[in-house]
């Protein structure tokens, strides 16, 4: 990464997926424990860690159960809100990385949902997990540009009410 973009905090993701085109996809791969894991490395999860549906569905969250070092966990997959993807960064090889206009980072993987799991809780919508995608909205409206029709929309709900 070049210096100016390292003083000014940002950071630079190269979204080109190499000669694949396109990144690997890990929907319906990517989980939320209630946990922290402190190792970084190669595992094999999927030998170890079987969710399982419970047939069960609550709040319109089909319920799904696993074993997590024999601690029990329900959860559900959600859908990433509509516009919104999420991505698996990682860096790229110390020879492409050399050039001035690169960027340190590459996209590895893809996905659109996720599973978050509770420990013996059944999932809902009232849960954090569910309720942080709630912001994403709120930031939109925020940020979404005033028009004159706005104003003035807003103008005349405000002499009615009064």
């Amino acid at each position: 990464m070049n210096t100016e973009n390292e003083r000014k905090g940002e950071v630079i993701v190269d979204f080109d997926f190499g000669s694949d085109s396109v990144a690997l996809d890990l929907s319906s791969k990517v989980h939320q424990l209630p946990c922290a894991i402190k190792f970084d490395g190669p595992c094999s999860v999927s030998h170890y860690f079987k969710p399982k549906s419970t047939g069960m569905e609550i709040d319109g969250l089909t319920v799904e159960e696993a074993y997590f070092r024999g601690r029990k966990l329900l959860g559900a997959t959600i859908s990433l809100p509509e516009g919104y993807s999420g991505y698996v960064l990682g860096r790229k090889s110390l020879a492409s990385e050399h050039r001035q206009d690169s960027s340190p980072w590459q996209v590895k993987a893809k996905f659109e949902n996720i599973t978050y799991w509770n420990h013996d809780t059944l999932p809902s919508q009232d849960d954090m997990f569910q309720r942080s995608f709630h912001w994403l909205t709120v930031a939109q409206a925020l940020h979404k540009p005033v028009t004159a029709e706005d104003l003035e929309s807003a103008s005349t709900a405000l002499k009615n009410m009064s």
